[in-house]
């Protein structure tokens, strides 16, 4: 199903904000591997440093940061609903890249000539315009592999910036609080297995 009419061309400020998208994209991703020592550190810098490795792993999925991991340990070792609060603010806002990037990119996923790419994104692009918010919010508060095509998809569609980063908001936090509480359970019973008061 390619886009149509109004959503078939692209304006001067959205192309040059798909493009943003992607030059920042990029620049996290550089960023992370130049950096990877002090990104890997940032879980010390305690919620601070939950909502900045959440801002670097939701904006480079080229790069693999150990985000969750992050989020897992310090939810054992600090309050949970304050590490989850944090991760999910970073997520969030890291996940705003995406929704740039969307703004050009969502127009050559509708329009590929890979046969398996496009029937997906139909698939993904008929969720959303039946069920946006649900799925964009279902997708955000799981750990999947599917948040970022349906984040793509959301801005191709011309999903608000607001509603966008509500729902994101909603859902990554939910998936902060339960990442955090697994590691505060699982951490915690971890320790007093091995006699180390927390």
């Amino acid at each position: 199903m390619p886009l149509r009419g109004k959503w078939a061309k692209l304006g001067r400020w959205e192309y040059y904000l798909g493009v943003l998208g992607v030059i920042l994209t990029i620049a996290m991703a550089v960023a992370v591997v130049y950096f990877w020592e002090e990104v890997r550190s940032l879980g010390q810098y305690g919620y601070l440093g939950a909502f900045g490795v959440s801002i670097f792993g939701s904006a480079t999925v080229i790069i693999p940061v150990p985000m969750l991991a992050v989020q897992f340990a310090l939810g054992g070792v600090l309050n949970p609903v304050f590490v989850g609060l944090a991760s999910g603010l970073g997520e969030t806002a890291g996940a705003l890249t995406i929704y740039m990037t969307g703004h050009g990119g969502g127009t050559a996923l509708a329009n590929s000539k890979h046969g398996k790419i496009q029937a997906a994104y139909e698939r993904l692009t008929g969720w959303m315009e039946r069920k946006g918010s649900l799925t964009l919010f279902l997708l955000s508060s799981v750990v999947n592999p599917f948040f970022y095509p349906a984040a793509l998809t959301a801005s191709a569609l011309r999903f608000g910036i607001k509603r966008y980063f509500f729902t994101c908001w909603a859902g990554k936090t939910i998936k902060g609080l339960t990442v955090a509480f697994a590691g505060y359970w699982g951490l915690r019973g971890l320790f007093n297995l091995l006699g180390i008061p927390l």
